[in-house]
């Protein structure tokens, strides 16, 4: 983890972002048709695409959810880890099975860049709540093999402090009035894109 104080990277622009979209549903068929992910060739790519990040991939049916996986860390490229993470939420998230090609059209992404994690510092689940930013942070929760994430777009579903922090500890398979002094928790806040239902984008290949 880099510390807090360290300069952030510079946003994507919204042309990184469709760059990414394209690549999440170009990975996402190639795993229909070849089964494994489209990882891009890194040095075509500019320059914002290739900096080490850390993503969520987050697919959804309408409403329901699809798939949702991601990256804690920055240790890959960001364009490469958006590939992969793009396939695994489509075929690997062990909640669902593989996404079958017919639903592939009506498929809503999102994608979630994380920035670098910054520990919270508290004495007492009081002061957690407190230092939380409503609707902005996303949260990690360790605790020895204990590990639970949300990203900051939960809020819409959880949108009480309490709430949030209550379903984390479930996340990371705690019970809801768990508390301890040696739990460790991290936030990160995320820039988003989204693209609704692959149908609707021109560009698309058949599958």
């Amino acid at each position: 983890m880099r510390s807090p104080v360290e300069q952030q990277e510079p946003e994507l622009t919204p042309r990184d972002g469709e760059a990414l979209l394209d690549l999440t549903q170009a990975s996402i068929r190639h795993g229909l048709q070849e089964g494994r992910p489209l990882l891009p060739e890194m040095t075509r790519l500019p320059g914002a695409l290739r900096r080490p990040s850390a993503t969520f991939v987050t697919l959804r049916l309408g409403t329901k959810l699809r798939g949702c996986i991601g990256s804690i860390e920055a240790k890959r490229p960001l364009a490469e880890d958006v590939a992969r993470n793009a396939f695994n939420a489509a075929f690997h998230d062990p909640r669902f099975p593989p996404l079958r090609p017919d639903e592939y059209r009506g498929l809503n992404i999102q994608l979630s860049i994380l920035s670098d994690l910054e520990t919270v510092d508290f004495t007492s689940e009081a002061e957690l709540l407190s230092r939380i930013r409503k609707d902005e942070d996303g949260l990690l929760l360790e605790l020895g093999s204990h590990r639970g994430l949300l990203l900051p777009s939960v809020w819409t579903d959880l949108p009480e402090k309490e709430q949030f922090l209550l379903h984390l500890k479930r996340k990371a398979g705690l019970k809801p009035d768990y508390w301890s002094n040696h739990l460790s928790i991290h936030r990160f806040t995320t820039q988003t894109f989204a693209r609704l239902e692959t149908e609707s984008e021109k560009r698309k290949d058949d599958v």
